[in-house]
């Protein structure tokens, strides 16, 4: 009987970490299958193909995938490396573009029940436009306003997708 030493193990494991990613899509597999399979149908709400088709579908899929991801790491499969032309592997992340980032979406998602889509969508593209590196102060928030009222008369009106209309809920 051979022993494994810590480091050995530790190697192994570092070897092969893709595994954890194998581990996470089968707990998201199984999460979306158990999920799936509590959906209630009733018979006159169920169309021919019912709701629980596609999360079953998804959820055999994520496990199929973490099957054959598993598989080929063990058969000694790695991920290849980053390797675009214009990203330098030596620089430290920009935290600051995920930061204002992060603070967009969070101002969209505390703000949306409150100003309604149309002004809180204005919000978060004009901050992701901002936190990429744009600072046209006239233009990007007239274009930030434009495209988020576009995009909540596309949802709302013509794909039948509610969303909070705030205080502008009688304009559109």
């Amino acid at each position: 009987m051979t022993t494994v030493t810590k480091p050995e193990r530790r190697s192994w494991l570092r070897d092969h970490s893709e595994l954890g990613i194998c581990a996470l899509l089968v707990v998201l597999g199984v999460l979306v299958l158990t999920d799936a399979l509590r959906i209630p149908t009733d018979f006159a709400q169920r169309g021919p193909v019912g709701p629980k088709a596609v999360p079953i579908l998804v959820g055999s899929l994520l496990l199929i995938v973490a099957a054959l991801l598993a598989r080929d790491v063990l058969r000694g499969g790695r991920g290849e490396a980053e390797a675009g032309e214009d990203v330098d592997l030596s620089a430290p992340a920009d935290w600051r573009t995920v930061l204002l980032l992060c603070g967009a979406f969070l101002a969209n998602a505390v703000l949306i029940g409150v100003v309604g889509f149309p002004i809180s969508g204005a919000i978060l593209f004009w901050g992701a436009a901002y936190a990429l590196g744009s600072r046209n102060l006239v233009r990007d928030p007239l274009i930030a306003a434009g495209l988020s009222i576009f995009t909540f008369v596309v949802f709302n009106n013509l794909l039948g997708v509610p969303l909070p209309g705030g205080p502008l809920m009688e304009v559109f």
